[in-house]
Formats: structure tokens, sequence, C-alpha cells
């Protein structure tokens, strides 16, 4: 699947948004201004300016409809999810370049709020995906303790862990012991 740079970009920040929270978890890492300031700052989220308190609550309601929209149960319910998130953001399409990137398109209006600017990107590089028959692709970890979300750009499909370096290692060595173990009994 063939995917430009600022949709690899807008998808990898949906990501990351979604994983502030774990799935099975408690632990939430967006819990004030300065942590949503790094992860804008992480991210390389362009035009945004001073955040606030309402930034925030807007980016974890944000972050909320990306993690529905990673739990739909198909194409339809995923596709609503989106028009609606888009449509809140108050698209507004335009062709921009700039810090050392050539043209490309930006979903947000000017001087959008993050979380409008997270919804119209995010929002419509999700779209593509769907329009592009590929929404199986928006996936969560299969290992047991895990459950991060992740978009699976392998050409075949066949990602199953979040990090295979991390997830997907530790359950391979965990199954290598494990017949290890049964093989010496």
């Amino acid at each position: 699947m063939l995917i430009n740079h600022d949709t690899r970009c807008a998808l990898d920040a949906v990501v990351a948004l979604v994983n502030t929270t774990p799935e099975g978890t408690d632990q939430d890492e967006l819990t004030d201004v300065a942590a949503l300031r790094r992860f804008v700052e992480e991210q390389s989220i362009s035009d945004v300016r001073s955040l606030t308190e309402r930034d925030l609550a807007a980016v974890r309601e944000v972050r909320a409809r990306f993690t529905e929209v990673f739990a739909a149960e198909d194409t339809k319910a995923t596709a609503a999810l989106l028009n609606t998130m888009v449509a809140g953001a108050g698209t507004t399409p335009q062709l921009t370049d700039h810090d050392g990137y050539d043209w490309h398109v930006h979903y947000f209006a000017p001087g959008a709020s993050v979380a409008d600017h997270l919804a119209a990107d995010g929002g419509m590089a999700l779209a593509f995906l769907v329009v592009a028959g590929e929404r199986e692709r928006l996936r969560r970890c299969e290992a047991p303790d895990c459950g991060r979300a992740f978009v699976d750009l392998s050409r075949n499909r066949s990602r199953r862990y979040c990090d295979s370096r991390t997830c997907g290692n530790r359950l391979h060595v965990a199954a290598y012991r494990a017949r290890r173990r049964e093989a010496a009994d």
C-alpha cells in the first residue's frame, strides 16, 4: 500500500494519540498541558501555538473518538465516526509547503486548535484507508498484556504486534522457552 509522507505522519500521530491511554490500563499519558506540549513536539504537529486546559480536554475528546474508530465493528461504523469527526473539525483543505517538505495538503483550517488539527488530518488519513478498502489495517496488538493500537502497513497485512522488537519478540522468546522446557521434560 502506497501512503504519502503527510498521510503517514497523520496516521502515526493518530496511533500515538490513541496509545497515550493503552487499552486495558488506567495510565493516562495526557494528564496536563505540559504532557500535551510534549506530545505535540514529539509528533511534530505544525502550526500549534499556545496550549491551554481547554486544548487538553478537546484533544482527549478527539483521542476518545479515534479509539472508537479502532474499535468500530465494520466499515460503515468507521465511516460514520470519521465523517462526524472530520465535519466537526471544519476541514479546509489547503496546499502548503513548510518545514522543508514539498507541497502537501493540510485539512485543518489556518489557526485551528490542536484538537481540530488532529481530527481533520488524522480523520482524513484514516478515511483514505477506508476508501482504499484497508480498514482492517487498523489493529490492536495481539500480545496478551498490551493492546496498543497500530496501523498494519505490511504488504500482506500480517503484522500482529505493535512492535516486533518488544511485544513480538517477548512472545516468541516465551514460546521458545516453553518448547525447550517441554522438550526437556
